[in-house]
């Protein structure tokens, strides 16, 4: 077994006690129960990394935070009895064994009943049983107890439980009316029949399963008359709020445009990356933005070096001829699709009506995934430029390329130990090219630019495919921090008073701090943005209810038209359905009515489907926890929408070498 133990301590130091865990018991706990035993062989090497891990019987092991974090909640004490509901892999049971007398834990999954006894007993956890049960029932006959964790979501708290609870007693559960919107909850018991309740902040745990829980093949609960009420009075002001859209070609979006007034980003969502009424919705927006207001740049969730060639077509600059075909790369119908096509070919004819260059429109990617392509396009500016440093270039970034086919394969090895990274390497070519940029950018300032943020995504792709076995924190971080970089060096670019326009998923243009994600700790380009430009930062959403979506049921699937499922009942999806408006924008910032910005602060369900979508396991796969009026200053809605309209792959006979996706 590796010997992780330096991995550890490096744990507890950043990840437990620096988030706010103190209890000196818990945090000892933590440095010496070694989670790695508890989890597969072959994900061992991940084993101090933030985030859950999957384990057999497909569950998953908490990330460590959370298990330090429940364990502190209930204020234990050396001596006192403790119950677990949900052993899992047995680790929390472990960690919480070094803090209490006496730990009893049920499992629900046999499996893991079993194995979590062979890893305790192995490891000499001899204060530890195990039962394989229904947890929602307890274990009666070892209560009292001081201390009950439960480990999963339930619909109220189990009465079982609280009857076996010792008077001065805690028991911490997650509660909430569906099995994916929990509050965090501790209850203290304080006489034979009073309790008294605290509300730790919203949490999102797996379903607790069981009689006194949720019902092993229901998602939900039957929600009580006063929200079902609540739900009709808050979609009833959406009606009444407003402003329907009849035609996306036609709509007048004025009053929009007008709200925007002297933004200086505007960052337009969508809720799938196939859906073909966002994307017109959004080129409609961006072509009033640039007529009225003067926008410079359309900055999109794509790689740099493919959104260049775009650059370069709508710009009627030179096509450089190069063996790459544009946005090939999975998923394809992304940005191959005639909706994008559309608002090229009028960013083209727009720029054709402007002479003056710095006047004209331009289009960037801000994603960091084109490694070697970026690689290539840096070597190839410096041979134009400077041979010899074209040759140091060369030299410095073979070390990445035995890995061209598979750049997380680098990742991985380099993680395990097999393979020197990379950084130095990189960032020393960073460096010495923008230590010569007054040099190089005299000659031609536009092709500097592009190839010194070829060279900044080499080095930040770099760390991207190092830290994405970390967990998802901070991968999610380092790309959404990159792309919000290079939206700055954009307008730096541009000048003084240069606005952009941003085309992301949701995901990662509403405030991750008004959602589930900032209580993970991650960040997006939306929260950045509105701590950077503030009131000059305007965040739009969009959302439907049902229709078709062009998606994959695997990464590197093909493309497929899935039907999208109606909305959840407990999600703002719902809310703008029940509102019986077929389309509409919903300003959120300032509202003309204060009560439908009122209404909608309690957090609901949203959905959000990526280049992946998989309807049978929607709730678990494409739901989070959010609220609504926080994430967006406008929100924009199509009850039923359809699939984008991919473009062929080849391109047909007679169409000019200009052609924006390239031959």
């Amino acid at each position: 077994m590796l010997d992780l133990t330096n991995e550890r301590l490096r744990m507890v130091k950043d990840q437990i006690a620096g988030r706010g865990v103190h209890n000196p018991a818990v945090l000892e706990a933590m440095r010496h129960v070694p989670r790695e035993a508890f989890i597969p062989e072959e994900l061992a090497e991940f084993a101090y990394r933030d985030t859950p891990l999957p384990i057999e019987a497909d569950q998953t092991i908490s990330q460590p935070y959370i298990v330090a974090l429940m364990i502190e909640s209930v204020e234990p004490r050396a001596g006192d009895r403790a119950l677990e509901i949900g052993t899992g892999s047995g680790y929390a049971a472990a960690v919480l064994s070094q803090v209490v007398g006496e730990v009893y834990t049920i499992e629900r999954h046999e499996q893991l009943a079993k194995l979590a006894t062979e890893r305790l007993d192995s490891l000499g956890y001899s204060n530890v049983k195990v039962l394989y049960g229904d947890g929602t029932l307890g274990w009666p006959e070892h209560s009292p107890y001081d201390v009950i964790i439960v480990t999963a979501g339930g619909p109220q708290v189990p009465k079982p439980l609280l009857q076996q609870l010792a008077i001065g007693g805690r028991l911490i559960i997650p509660v909430g009316e569906t099995s994916r919107l929990q509050r965090l909850v501790r209850v203290t018991r304080t006489s034979q029949d009073r309790f008294e309740d605290e509300d730790l902040g919203d949490v999102q745990f797996v379903p607790l399963i069981g009689s006194e829980g949720w019902d092993a093949g229901v998602a939900k609960a039957v929600r009580p008359s006063t929200q079902r009420s609540r739900s009709t009075t808050i979609a009833k002001l959406i009606r009444e709020t407003a402003e329907p859209i009849a035609d996306i070609d036609q709509a007048d979006v004025s009053s929009l445009i007008e709200r925007i007034g002297d933004s200086r980003v505007v960052l337009l969502g969508e809720a799938t990356h196939g859906t073909s009424e966002f994307y017109r919705m959004r080129a409609r927006i961006t072509k009033e933005l640039i007529l009225r207001h003067g926008f410079n740049f359309v900055a999109v969730e794509a790689d740099w070096p493919d959104a260049a060639r775009i650059n370069q077509y709508i710009r009627h600059a030179p096509v450089r001829q190069e063996q790459w075909k544009a946005f090939a790369r999975f998923p394809t119908w992304m940005w191959r699709n005639h909706e994008a096509l559309d608002l090229i070919e009028w960013l083209r004819a727009w720029n054709a009506e402007v002479s003056e260059p710095e006047r004209r429109a331009s289009f960037y990617g801000l994603d960091l995934y084109s490694l070697f392509t970026s690689i290539n396009a840096v070597i190839t500016y410096l041979n134009s430029v400077d041979p010899k440093m074209a040759a140091v270039a060369r030299q410095r970034y073979a070390c990445l390329s035995p890995w061209e086919q598979d750049p997380a394969v680098y990742g991985r090895a380099v993680l395990s130990g097999r393979y020197q990274d990379c950084e130095a390497a990189v960032v020393a070519m960073l460096r010495d090219m923008l230590n010569r940029r007054i040099e190089y950018s005299q000659r031609d300032g536009d092709r500097f630019f592009d190839a010194a943020q070829n060279a900044r995504l080499v080095a930040a792709a770099e760390r991207y495919y190092r830290v994405m076995y970390y967990g998802n924190v901070e991968s999610w971080n380092l790309r959404d921090q990159h792309m919000f970089d290079t939206l700055e060096r954009l307008l730096e670019f541009h000048g003084p008073g240069s606005k952009g326009i941003v085309w992301e998923h949701n995901s990662h243009v509403g405030d991750a701090s008004a959602t589930e994600m900032g209580t993970r700790g991650e960040h997006n380009v939306g929260q950045l943005s509105r701590a950077r430009f503030a009131e000059s930062a305007y965040l739009v959403g969009f959302g439907t209810d049902h229709g078709t979506v062009a998606a994959a049921s695997d990464w590197d699937g093909p493309m497929e038209i899935k039907r999208i499922r109606p909305s959840h009942e407990a999600s703002y999806e719902r809310l703008c359905h029940d509102s019986e408006i077929k389309a509409f924008m919903l300003h959120l910032r300032d509202p003309v009515r204060q009560a439908v910005r009122d209404e909608l602060e309690s957090a609901r369900l949203e959905r959000a489907i990526g280049v992946i979508y998989r309807p049978e396991s929607e709730l678990q796969s494409h739901y989070f926890q959010a609220c609504l009026p926080r994430q967006f200053d406008e929100y924009i809605w199509f009850d039923e929408t359809r699939a984008v309209s991919p473009l062929p792959s080849v391109v047909a006979p007679g169409v000019p070498e200009t052609y924006p996706f390239g031959v």
